[in-house]
């Protein structure tokens, strides 16, 4: 009689995608699947020890920027103090122009402007994030086509409540600027034919990439970079 194993191991082929045994004749040469890979791309851009990869963004009056090595019984925090006006830190390494998301998570202390100026690069472009500018509720994105977050279409008015930590994620591609806050998407912009800058001032001194606040006093933890298809 002719051997079925041929047979059995095509139609495994066809139609299994692995089953649990390693002595399958389908099986047991098949690589293993690969592993998520998402998690494992994110750069972490603090240590939890030090400010290494940053500098003081050098903003005129602004507020010390240190580690915090155990806030408030939480673990390590960069804590940004208030300022004349502007304080903040820049990054001093390379970082990708395209196709990345920048998550962190800040809390604000006290303060009643932004508590978050997040400058990141977009091709050759840069812009900012801004969350609770012009009295503390102000969000988006300064600029697009030369208007800044308080008058562009990715305008928005969101409390920021003290105290309270805020999970945001930032994603830049060529053709949108998304961003989410607790899971929520706020900003969802087409850039295709935008024009992207900064506002005009101080803040540029955050370039390529930077955390600035504005006459508030903010802590930030976990903060990464991750490359997005």
């Amino acid at each position: 009689m002719k051997s079925i194993a041929p047979i059995f191991v095509l139609l495994c082929a066809l139609f299994l995608n692995g089953c649990a045994s390693s002595d399958c004749d389908c099986c047991k040469d098949k690589p293993a699947p690969a592993q998520a890979g998402a998690a494992s791309a994110a750069k972490n851009l603090f240590d939890g020890k030090s400010l290494a990869g940053w500098k003081d963004s050098g903003f005129a009056g602004a507020g010390e920027t240190k580690v915090e090595p155990n806030f408030r019984g939480q673990g390590p925090v960069i804590l940004i103090e208030a300022g004349q006006s502007l304080s903040g830190i820049t990054f001093t390494n390379p970082v990708p122009k395209q196709n990345f998301e920048i998550t962190l998570e800040a809390l604000k202390v006290q303060g009643n402007d932004f508590f978050i100026g997040l400058t990141f690069p977009v091709a050759e472009a840069h812009a900012t994030l801004v969350l609770g500018g012009w009295g503390g509720a102000t969000t988006g994105i300064s600029s697009i086509d030369g208007l800044d977050a308080s008058e562009n279409d990715t305008t928005k008015f969101l409390g920021y409540d003290k105290d309270k930590w805020f999970r945001i994620r930032m994603k830049v591609t060529p053709a949108k600027l998304e961003t989410w806050i607790n899971d929520e998407k706020v900003v969802d912009q087409d850039i295709k034919e935008r024009r992207i800058s900064m506002r005009f001032g101080e803040i540029e001194s955050s370039v390529p990439f930077g955390i600035a606040t504005y006459q508030t006093t903010t802590v930030v933890r976990k903060v990464e970079i991750t490359p997005v298809p």
